[in-house]
Parts: structure tokens; C-alpha cells; sequence
């Protein structure tokens, strides 16, 4: 019996320390570029993927989104291991990187692809990025606009979008408006 019994419990501690514990959201927050550099460097955070959401239209690309005639908006797709970090936290980092206040806009990007978006992936990340839209609000002295949804279909970015700090750092755009954000990013 004692055998039995260890060989169960082996099998459970296996089989818990084996379990892959992932949750997914998706932000936007302007140009995917500048949330794809911040979030890559999160402890917690094993993968960050720039693409599509919440357009009315059966698929996208960059040259349509960024006409503003889907509706899709510049997103990342985060998936997170939430032992290592907590969805609020990822929201903390959200509301700190980009300006939740402005209508389809962020600096000089300008249009509905460009504005502030949570979709969650469920009922429970709906309910606690309402309440914490609710609690950043006391951050800034403009109302907040960002919409919090359930997730749509994701469409990837082309591959040139990925990773595009890391492989093009010395790009001006890169220089002038990411490396900033990143920089303030590390000191906070």
C-alpha cells in the first residue's frame, strides 16, 4: 500500500510540476511596435506577437489597417505565465506606456488602429481589466477611452513587424519614439 501510495503521489507532483501554465491578452496602445519593445522585456512574459484585432473585416494587413477603413486596431498578443507574473501587472505596465486618454491616437500616429484596447481571453481578465481601467483613472486627469472586450480573431503581422526594435534599433523611428519608452520603462 505504502508503494501504491508514493508511486500516486510521485505521479501528481510530475505531473504538476509538468503542467504549462500560460495566460494570453491582447493590448493596443498605438504603434504594436513601441508595446511589443516594453513588454519582450517582462520577466513572466514568454512570448509577445504584433498583429490585428477588432476590425469588421474577414482578414488584415498592414497597407488596410492603416488605412483606419477596417477597424482593426495595432495590437500584441501577450502570453504570460501568471506564476511569474500577474495580470495586473501587465496592466500596470500598460496604463504606464502609453497615453489611455486620446481618441484613436497616440503621439503623432493617428486613427482607430492606433487606439487604446484591452481584449481579454476571459470572463474573469474582463472583469479585473474593467477594475483596473477603474483604478488608473486616478492617474490621469483626462478620462480614460480605452475599450475593454472580449478577444476576436487575431490576425498576425507580417513578419517584418516582429520583433522590429530589436532587429532595426538604429531605425529613426526606433530611435526617437520606442528607445525613449523602453528607456523609461527599465526606470520605473
Amino acid at each position: 500500500m505504502k508503494k501504491f501510495l508514493f508511486l500516486i503521489i510521485a505521479v501528481v507532483v510530475f505531473a504538476k510540476e509538468s503542467l504549462v501554465v500560460e495566460e494570453k491578452i491582447t493590448l493596443g496602445g498605438g504603434c504594436f511596435w513601441c508595446l511589443e519593445a516594453i513588454y519582450q522585456e517582462v520577466e513572466g512574459v514568454k512570448s509577445v506577437v504584433s498583429g490585428y484585432m477588432g476590425g469588421d473585416k474577414k482578414s488584415a494587413n498592414y497597407p488596410a489597417v492603416s488605412t483606419g477603413l477596417t477597424k482593426h486596431a495595432e495590437v500584441v498578443q501577450i502570453i504570460f505565465d501568471p506564476d511569474k507574473i500577474d495580470l495586473l501587472e501587465i496592466l500596470n505596465i500598460f496604463w504606464n506606456i502609453h497615453d489611455p486618454t486620446t481618441l484613436d491616437r497616440q503621439g503623432a500616429d493617428i486613427g482607430p488602429q492606433y487606439r487604446s484596447i484591452i481584449f481579454t481571453s476571459t470572463n474573469e481578465q474582463l472583469q479585473k481589466a474593467s477594475e483596473s481601467l477603474l483604478e488608473a483613472q486616478d492617474r490621469f486627469s483626462l478620462p480614460i477611452v480605452t475599450q475593454v472586450v472580449p478577444q476576436m480573431e487575431f490576425f498576425e503581422a507580417e513578419e517584418y513587424h516582429q520583433n522590429y526594435f530589436k532587429n532595426n534599433p538604429n531605425n529613426a523611428y526606433c530611435q526617437a519614439v520606442i528607445a525613449p519608452k523602453v528607456k523609461k520603462f527599465k526606470e520605473l
